[in-house]
Formats: structure tokens, C-alpha cells, sequence
């Protein structure tokens, strides 16, 4: 077993922390080579001892961010905690940057609007209303700027736009809802952290933006509830107010869905009075109209009702508006 943890955290090492975080490098390399830890992380669950999760976890509990010694100790000495912690623990990237390539396409939608989301984690990103944008060209003109009705938020999503720029407009959200698994309170010290820790030393300035968009949430809180989507959507469906257009999003949850329940519950949110916004993998879903090229799409679809609206980064850093904004019908 500990075979495959070493070969699982020398390639995290190798090939996916290196020009993101070095100190993750840093660790994955020194578990790699570390019996005792490979050993430890061997009583985890498979599913849930992960690189990136071990890391939020170990951060979470307390760890600095120093080198692979000073953290090797850490776990060490907190062993039982960091396999209880890590066993309950699934990965959760709660990122409002999504909005970003999102914001065009609820810009198409008549408000006011009643916004759900299905995997919402503690939900950063049922507040599009309450974020500022920044649409930026690669040397880092700013093409569009977006507030607030009220003014300046101090979360400022700055993306990236190639291609033609579609028309935007903050929405109007009067209800915010979402489920998850295993949902985050905004106003809970541990959640924070947790979430704060998922992001990675040397991501520069998400984690102040996370923090930024927490303390928003927190402030007015969004109705969450746990629980599977496909149990428990119709329940939260219903409580949605009647004067308001149902928006529902699944911004990166669907491809963490096995086949046969995502299937389902694509279908399930298609057969429903709303409108369906999402940003998942190419090759992911058969829905896509037009349907594209999975190999060649550069980044993952942006889709309204399953009509593709713009390629993206999956974080939303970068955007290509790949569609006419034409009305949609509310």
C-alpha cells in the first residue's frame, strides 16, 4: 500500500506542484522519500490522502509554512489527528474567481434572480451581486470594470479576456442557496481555516481574496444544506421564491459526480423551470450545443442551458467568450 501513496506523492512532487507551490514540491518530495510518513498516510483512506487534502489538513490543524522537516515533525506528533481530520475531509476549493468567466453568461439572464448552487462548499459563489470585477487583457489593461451598486468590494476578481468582450451587468440576486456534502459556515474558525488552507503557499493573493469573500458570507449567510444533490434538490427547489428566475449552477462539482448519478442529476436540473449555468471539462458531458472538440477546447466549457458561452480557465483566471450574447428567454 505504501507503494502507491510514494509513487502518488513523487509525482505530485514532480509534475504537479513545481511552478505552483514550491514548498508543496518541497513536502510531496520528502513524504516520497519518508517511510514513517508513507506509513502513516497509508492508514488514511484512498480516497481521501491526496496530496493537496494532506497539506490543507496538516494546515488547518496548525502547521507552518516551513520546510519538509519542521512539517514531517508536525504530523508526526499530531498523527492520530491528522488521519481522523484528513478520513472526514474531502477537497472543497471554494473559488469566487469562477465568477468571473460566469458573470457574462448571468448577465444574459433577467433578474431578479433566485441563485442555488449544487456543491457550494461554505458558498463564495452564490455572491456575484457583492464582488467587484476587473476584466483585464494580458499585459493587464483593464477592458471593464464592474462594482457593486453600492461600491468597491473588497473582493476584486481580476481576469483575463481574449476575444470580443459580451455585455455585462451585476445581478440581481434576492435568494442565495446551495448543497453540499459537507457544507461550510463561513462564520465557523475551523471551516475558515480549512478553506484557507486549501489554497496553496504561493498562490499569489487568493488566500486574501477567500478570506475576503468568507467575511461576506458571513455577514448574511446563505441557506446550505447537506445532503446528496440528487436527494435533495427538489426540497430546496421548492423553497426558492416564485417572483425570482431559479438559476442553478454546478461550477467544477460535476466532474467529482460519478457517470451514472451526474447523468441523472444534469437531467433532473434540465427538466426544471430554471436556468442552468456551468463551467465543467470538455469531454465531461454530451450536452454541449455546439457540441466541441474535447482535445482541442482550450480549457473547460462555459455553458448556459448546455449552450456553450465561453472557454475557460477552470479557475477562471483566463476567458474566450465563444458565443453571441442573443436574449434568453426567462
Amino acid at each position: 500500500m505504501t507503494d502507491a501513496v510514494q509513487q502518488r506523492y513523487a509525482r505530485f512532487a514532480e509534475q504537479e506542484a513545481p511552478g505552483r507551490s514550491e514548498l508543496y514540491a518541497d513536502w510531496a518530495a520528502g513524504v516520497a522519500g519518508d517511510a514513517a510518513v508513507l506509513d502513516l498516510l497509508a492508514r488514511i483512506p484512498e480516497t481521501r490522502r491526496q496530496p493537496p487534502l494532506v497539506f490543507a489538513v496538516t494546515r488547518m490543524l496548525g502547521v507552518g509554512l516551513g520546510g519538509y522537516a519542521d512539517w514531517r515533525a508536525f504530523v508526526l506528533a499530531h498523527a492520530d489527528e491528522v488521519v481522523a481530520e484528513c478520513s472526514s475531509r474531502r477537497l472543497q476549493t471554494n473559488e469566487p474567481l469562477r465568477l468571473a468567466p460566469l458573470l457574462p453568461v448571468l448577465s444574459e439572464i433577467d433578474g431578479p434572480i433566485a441563485l442555488l448552487e449544487i456543491g457550494a462548499s461554505a458558498g463564495l459563489c452564490l455572491y456575484p451581486d457583492r464582488y467587484s470585477y476587473r476584466f483585464t487583457t494580458d499585459d493587464g489593461e483593464v477592458r471593464a470594470a464592474l462594482d457593486p451598486h453600492d461600491g468597491p468590494s473588497a473582493v476584486v476578481l481580476e481576469s483575463r479576456v481574449t476575444g470580443d468582450l459580451p455585455p455585462l451587468r451585476m445581478p440581481e440576486v434576492v435568494w442565495r442557496a446551495g448543497i453540499d456534502l459537507a457544507p461550510l459556515d463561513a462564520r465557523n474558525p475551523r471551516d475558515r481555516a480549512w478553506l484557507r488552507g486549501l489554497v496553496w503557499p504561493g498562490e499569489e493573493g487568493r488566500e486574501q481574496r477567500v478570506v475576503a469573500a468568507l467575511d461576506i458570507a458571513a455577514a448574511d449567510p446563505p441557506l446550505l444544506l447537506a445532503g446528496d444533490a440528487g436527494a435533495r434538490l427538489g426540497e430546496l427547489v421548492a423553497q426558492a421564491p416564485d417572483d425570482a428566475t431559479l438559476v442553478i449552477t454546478t461550477p467544477g462539482v460535476l466532474v467529482h459526480i460519478p457517470r451514472e448519478p451526474r447523468t441523472a442529476l444534469v437531467d433532473h436540473i434540465r427538466s426544471l423551470p430554471a436556468h442552468w449555468v456551468t463551467i465543467d471539462p470538455p469531454g465531461l458531458l454530451d450536452v454541449w450545443s455546439p457540441p466541441v472538440e474535447a482535445e482541442t477546447w482550450p480549457g473547460f466549457v462555459v455553458a448556459l442551458d448546455g449552450r456553450v458561452r465561453a472557454a475557460a480557465d477552470p479557475l477562471g483566471r483566463r476567458w474566450e467568450w465563444r458565443a453571441s450574447a442573443e436574449p434568453v428567454a426567462t
